[in-house]
């Protein structure tokens, strides 16, 4: 599903204009971007949390030249956490596919 594609059916819902639906969702994108960059956790209860992880820097190797080992600097990465009905309805989606 992409941006737009929300926005349609968010808009189709609630018979909103697609362009103030647009917006809206845009603004809520741009505000939990604005809280990762300033190092702060985004908590949506019942959906999950975005959190900032530090990853270590470490050694690596290409594999078509395994013998070269190159330097992976520290770096700063987003995680998501999914909450607890977010697992308990992919866990029904699991259980259906069997």
């Amino acid at each position: 599903m992409t941006k737009r594609d929300l926005v349609v059916k968010i808009a189709a819902e609630t018979n909103l204009i697609q362009a103030d639906v647009a917006e809206v969702v845009q603004k809520t994108l741009d505000y939990i971007a604005d809280e990762l960059v300033a190092g702060r956790d985004i908590e949506l209860r019942n959906f999950g949390v975005f959190e900032i992880k530090i990853r270590k820097g470490r050694v690596g190797r290409n594999p078509n030249k395994p013998a070269v080992a190159i330097a992976i600097p520290e770096r700063a990465v987003v995680k998501f956490r999914a909450g607890k009905e977010l697992k308990a309805r992919i866990a029904k989606l699991a259980k259906a596919k069997k």
